[in-house]
């Protein structure tokens, strides 16, 4: 089981142990819904909490892959045209060979 679906279950368990927990204090129900409320706010924004650190660390691993790949593309490129220029004077340097073999 992952740990995501672990932590999820334990806080679902605790929100409903503090819900029933509340339900059977002895206080006006006024003041119990107030609690629930409270209680529930606080959840809420525990989770947009969580999901917000979530959502800034994948953009964070997105930037940082876009970046390793760019500089793979760049290395990429740059033995690509090192390559290119060797085969050409490589290219050159035989024609010249050849040349002077056709006029001979």
């Amino acid at each position: 089981m992952k740990s995501g679906k672990v932590l999820l279950g334990i806080l679902a368990g605790v929100a409903a142990g503090a819900v029933v927990g509340i339900l059977y204090a002895p206080e006006k129900g006024s003041r119990t819904r107030r609690k629930i409320m409270d209680k529930s706010d606080d959840y809420a924004d525990g989770l947009k909490d969580k999901f917000d650190e979530f959502v800034d660390s994948l953009n964070k691993k997105y930037q940082s892959t876009v970046h390793d790949v760019e500089n793979i593309v760049s290395k990429g490129k740059s033995k690509y045209e090192s390559a290119m220029l060797e085969v050409n004077e490589l290219v050159a340097k035989d024609k010249s060979k050849f040349d002077g073999v056709i006029k001979d």
